[in-house]
């Protein structure tokens, strides 16, 4: 595939076929992947490969109490979860609201599931002493990630990125035998989706990029 189209075809595939995924096919997804660049080229990620029900099981216990919290947030009209603003939803708003049926059964249920961590001994967290959530860390491993569902895309396969386990990071783990230095980047539900997009909506690039400042005139093509 051409790569502009691979990368404007790329979308969040939440819905899969049956069609598993084989060893093959993934160590020739992760084979291309593995090119991403990281800080210093220090390459500190590592994959946990799950296609086991208890573990599928478990992973959709610890996601559902973040998803509920995010799916609360949003139905009060806030952005979910985000560090600046702080959430007027009650720890009984939450607990009293319905998540979406199948959702998270969705994303365990894939043909495969990849739990995708990023050794932070290795990765240079330049804003680390700065007062608010970080951020540099991730330089170092959404590339990598963002290149797995690229080449998933090449393959006929989809997937999505998604981070609701994150906030039960130490649970995740003690599931996974993961050592402590290694932090929670990304989960990956990958498999054929049900259907291909081809058109995706995004906003224009003269919304998000201006020269010289960051309220200078917009960049038009």
């Amino acid at each position: 595939m051409d790569l502009y189209d691979v990368m404007r075809t790329t979308f969040a595939a939440r819905d899969f076929t049956d069609e598993p995924v084989s060893d093959a096919t993934l160590a020739r997804v992760l084979d291309n992947a593995r090119f991403a660049p990281s800080g210093g080229n220090r390459q500190g990620w590592k994959v946990v490969v799950v296609r086991d029900d208890a573990t599928r099981a478990r992973l959709g216990e610890l996601i559902e109490p973040g998803f509920r919290s995010y799916v609360a947030q949003v139905q009060a009209g806030e952005a979910p979860w985000n560090t600046i603003n702080a959430s007027a939803v009650s720890d009984e708003q939450v607990a009293a609201t319905t998540l979406p049926p199948g959702f998270v059964d969705k994303l365990t249920g894939a043909p495969v599931v990849l739990l995708v961590f990023v050794d932070l001994a290795v990765v240079a967290s330049f804003d680390s002493g700065l007062d608010r959530i970080g951020v540099i860390s991730g330089g170092s491993i959404y590339p990598f990630a963002w290149n797995i569902l690229l080449a998933a895309r090449n393959e006929g396969l989809g997937g999505t990125l998604t981070t609701f386990v994150g906030a039960q990071e130490p649970a995740l783990h003690e599931l996974l035998g993961v050592p402590s230095q290694y932090a929670f980047a990304a989960m990956i539900p990958m498999g054929k989706p049900v259907k291909q997009l081809t058109k995706l909506s995004r906003k224009p690039v003269s919304e998000f990029a201006a020269l010289e400042r960051f309220d200078g005139p917009a960049l038009e093509g």
